[in-house]
C-alpha cells in the first residue's frame, strides 16, 4: 500500500481522546490521516465514546486464530509505521484494531500515543500478529 493510495482513501481528520485530559485534542496532519480509513460519526465528550463507520471483515485477530494470516497485512503495517515513526506517533498495534476489507488493512481505533520505541510495532506488537506465546496467552484468557 503506497503512500498516495492511503491518502486519496482518508482525507479527514482524527480526534484523539485522552484520558488525561479534559478537553478531547483535534489533531490534523497527513501522518494521522494515514492511518485510519474509517469515519467518525459523532463524538460524546462527556461519556469518552465515538459512533464510527462499520467496517466489514475479519479482523487480524480473527485471520491469526483461523490460520489465514499473510505476509502481505504485517507489509501493510510496516508501510503505515514508517509514516508513523517518521511523525513520532504510536498506534494500538492489537491485531483487534485491525480489520482486513479488500485486501487492506484498516485501522479501526482512533487512538494514536506520542512515540515510544517500547510500544511501536516491532517491540510490542509483532507479539500479538501470530500465534505467538504472548498471543495465545492472551486467547487462552479472554476465551
Amino acid at each position: 500500500m503506497d503512500e498516495a493510495s492511503i491518502l486519496r482513501k482518508i482525507p479527514y481528520v482524527i480526534l484523539e481522546m485522552q484520558k488525561n485530559r479534559q478537553e478531547p485534542e483535534v489533531v490534523e496532519g497527513v501522518h494521522l490521516r494515514l492511518v485510519t480509513n474509517e469515519i467518525m460519526i459523532d463524538v460524546d465528550i462527556e461519556n469518552e465514546r465515538i459512533l464510527k463507520e462499520y467496517i466489514d471483515g475479519d479482523t487480524i485477530y480473527e485471520l491469526i486464530l483461523q490460520d489465514k494470516m499473510t505476509p502481505a497485512y504485517v507489509d501493510q503495517l510496516h508501510s503505515m509505521c514508517v509514516l508513523l515513526y517518521a511523525a513520532h506517533t504510536n498506534i494500538d498495534y492489537f491485531p483487534t484494531n485491525f480489520v482486513v476489507q479488500n485486501g487492506e488493512i484498516c485501522y479501526v481505533n482512533f487512538e494514536c500515543n506520542e512515540y515510544m520505541e517500547e510500544w511501536n510495532f516491532e517491540n510490542w506488537g509483532v507479539k500479538y500478529w501470530s500465534k505467538t506465546p504472548e498471543f495465545m496467552k492472551y486467547v487462552e484468557e479472554h476465551s
